[in-house]
């Protein structure tokens, strides 16, 4: 739905960054196909007033952890040594691992640095500077033919060796440049930089190195390519049969794919994509990449423990009584303004920052582990996200200043430029969705044939049962234009509908509660698995392509995977 109201309004021109064909009108000829491109052509794009957006962006949100006594102190979930679930946002079916592979699966099928969050832009000349398609470019890079100094022969080259504290660990850091002349941040060697910008991924993105360099050993006759092809095709199947039967649902995958893995013949084969269509390519639809594929931003916890030995504070040796009673001894947060306090990327962290791989994937039934040897389950996919997402450190600089005291406001960082692009995730998501043109949420379910959500039941916050009645309602940030009446974001409407799905199903008699599972709703998990089936579906080389009924030997998840790396 477009608001004559706020349609009839002058765009703002973009305050900086360099524009790119068709910023004042996106293009929607069927007969048009560029790297990205839209699922739903003939919606129109819907339109809100930007202050609208960034005050829903601010709502959406969470403020810090702190303790009921003193808001500066911040504190998180205790650890409680008989339980998994310790905190209500928590969300027991989808474990923390998959937030950052799912960051990873993004980072290897979509870049596009060019585009302004403050001007209307072009999907269709859009370059999307990473092939549309789940076939590791982000790792292989060019290949050792172009980019040498990532390998050593078939193999990746690592980098240091990592501890759990002062325990021998398996792990790796990514390779790391080290200048001797300009000293600064030492930066990771790898196919995509982004893939260093927190220290999760990181770690993910080495684990993935070590893969390569496993099946290389395994298989020493193997040349390059056909190894390569190994390594894609077992990051395929567990993109298809574990991330996405995890945060879809297994019947929405197996709607798409319902022949498949079955012993069928292979002309027979084909999966029912109802939305996502190209002639020749597939494209990136903005849909996804803009909007759907985001969800992931809500199931960012706000502190992670990265393995069981490290016990320390601001200072790293030992936790004072304050921090371990603060539920802060040996956790991190995701990202602080306190250098070494967060998990900020794009440097050399602490060595002993190991991570212990079963406290973020079920490996070996360490889902059933309770206390410190949890598997820490992400947060609930809602519309909160939680408060180190305000503060992205790409766009922030540090307090001041910085020590002592360890405080709320240490935590978080200052926009570097409070006039530019904003710092806070929420509110560059929507800004972002504004400027792709993207349709509101209740017109793709329409064309999806489903009903869309009423206004009602849309509002802003936690999946939280004891919030829910206390929750503003979404048409409550712009009450004076009322641009937001049957006329959510796509993005937020993304979130809300897993969450609204969720709240039927957590308030309803002989529930689990807060502990009742949660996943992507109706649209957004179409849109999400649509695309990514349809990116794999679309590469001649996948192996739902030449070989759909092929199945690992061993590994049937990203746990097993990364247990045949550590074994």
């Amino acid at each position: 739905m477009i608001n004559p109201a706020i349609s009839a309004k002058k765009r703002q021109p973009a305050a900086h960054g360099g524009g790119v064909r068709g910023d004042n009108s996106v293009p929607r000829s069927s007969q048009f196909e560029g790297r990205f491109g839209r699922m739903f052509r003939s919606l129109p794009s819907a339109e809100w007033p930007k202050k609208a957006l960034l005050d829903l962006g601010l709502a959406m949100t969470a403020d810090p952890e702190h303790l009921d006594t003193d808001k500066n102190a911040p504190t998180a979930a205790f650890e409680a040594d008989d339980k998994r679930i310790q905190d209500d946002e928590e969300n027991v079916a989808i474990a923390a691992g998959y937030t950052y592979l799912g960051q990873f699966i993004d980072h290897d099928i979509t870049f596009d640095p060019a585009s302004s969050l403050q001007q209307q832009n072009d999907p269709d000349a859009l370059i999307d500077f990473r092939t549309p398609r789940l076939d590791l470019d982000s790792l292989y890079g060019r290949g050792p033919g172009d980019q040498p100094w990532m390998y050593l022969g078939k193999k990746f080259r690592l980098g240091r060796p990592l501890f759990e504290n002062k325990k021998a660990s398996k792990a790796r850091d990514l390779p790391r440049f080290d200048d001797p002349i300009n000293k600064g941040a030492k930066r990771a060697l790898i196919g995509d930089k982004r893939n260093d910008e927190n220290v999760i991924v990181a770690q993910l993105h080495s684990a993935m190195l070590q893969f390569h360099n496993k099946l290389v050993d395994k298989h020493p006759d193997d040349a390059f390519e056909r190894v390569q092809q190994r390594v894609r095709w077992h990051y395929q199947w567990i993109v298809v049969n574990d991330f996405l039967k995890t945060i879809c649902g297994e019947e929405v995958v197996e709607n798409i794919l319902p022949d498949f893995g079955k012993n069928k013949p292979i002309w027979k084969l084909k999966p029912n994509l109802s939305i996502f269509k190209w002639r020749n390519d597939p494209f990136m639809p903005i849909e996804f990449s803009a909007a759907a594929y985001r969800f992931g931003h809500s199931m960012v916890r706000p502190i992670y423990r990265l393995n069981t030995e490290l016990n320390g504070g601001d200072n790293p040796d030992m936790a004072t009584p304050e921090e371990q009673k603060r539920g802060l001894a040996g956790r991190f947060f995701i990202f602080a303004g306190v250098q070494k306090r967060g998990l900020n990327g794009f440097d050399e962290f602490p060595q002993q920052w190991a991570i212990d791989w079963s406290l973020f994937f079920d490996i070996g039934g360490s889902i059933n582990n309770v206390g410190k040897k949890r598997v820490q389950p992400a947060y609930k996919i809602d519309t909160s996200l939680v408060n180190p997402m305000g503060f992205l450190p790409e766009f922030s600089k540090p307090p001041q200043p910085l020590v002592p005291p360890f405080s709320v406001r240490q935590l978080q960082s200052i926009a570097v430029d409070p006039d530019g692009d904003p710092s806070n995730l929420a509110q560059r998501n929507l800004l972002r969705g504004l400027a792709m043109g993207l349709p509101s949420g209740q017109s793709v379910a329409l064309a999806l044939g489903v009903d869309p959500i009423e206004d009602s039941e849309l509002r802003v916050g936690k999946a939280v049962t004891g919030d829910l009645p206390n929750n503003p309602l979404l048409t409550s940030f712009d009450k004076e234009n009322n641009s937001f009446k049957g006329n959510a974001p796509l993005w937020y409407y993304v979130l809300a509908e897993a969450q609204v799905e969720w709240a039927k199903r957590a308030t309803a008699k002989g529930s689990k509660g807060n502990e009742e599972p949660i996943r992507l709703g109706t649209v957004g998990g179409r849109i999400v698995a649509e695309t990514i089936i349809g990116l794999i579906w679309g590469d001649g080389h996948s192996y739902l392509r030449q070989a759909p009924n092929w199945k690992p030997d061993t590994i049937r998840s990203m746990g097993d995977l990364i247990h045949f790396v550590l074994s």
